[in-house]
């Protein structure tokens, strides 16, 4: 450990980096055989829960800029895979839509990324698994709020 860093053996925040990475790694390996990207699956999975949502609000739920999520918008959209008006219904917004291709490759892909999921859970029991899932929940929320009790 270097002199007031992060001993990286037993900082939480670094082994949940690395599960982060290691998990869309995985996630990406099976995707990659469908031809697609995490963030590619992420947008049609966001658009089959909540269609219409805009390049904004998918950016945000996949977790990336809204530069990015606007050329693969379009890339989905020219391949059929997502719809969008050519005009605004309000504003500026331009709501996506799932196509029924785009429907039909998620449901492959969410076969893909359920298995890396069940991987990732084979040595934990549900009673672990629940536990890890508030853990991280908290985590979260305890970030977004901006707690400090240090």
């Amino acid at each position: 450990m270097s002199q007031g860093g992060v001993d990286l053996e037993t900082s939480l925040g670094y082994l949940l980096k690395e599960a982060s990475s290691v998990l869309r790694a995985a996630m990406e390996e099976v995707l990659r055989p469908l031809g697609m990207s995490v963030t590619h699956y992420s947008c049609l999975e966001l658009l089959a829960q909540r269609p219409g949502l805009s390049n904004s609000e998918l950016a945000r739920g996949a977790f990336v800029t809204r530069q990015t999520m606007n050329v693969l918008l379009q890339a989905l959209e020219r391949d059929g895979y997502v719809t969008r008006p050519a005009e605004a219904p309000v504003g500026k917004v331009l709501p996506a839509r799932l196509t029924s291709r785009g429907r039909r490759s998620l449901e492959k892909a969410t076969v893909a990324v359920r298995s890396v999921e069940v991987r990732m859970l084979a040595g934990m029991t549900e009673t672990e698994q629940s536990r890890a899932f508030r853990a991280l929940q908290s985590m979260i929320h305890s970030l977004r709020n901006g707690h400090d009790d240090a």
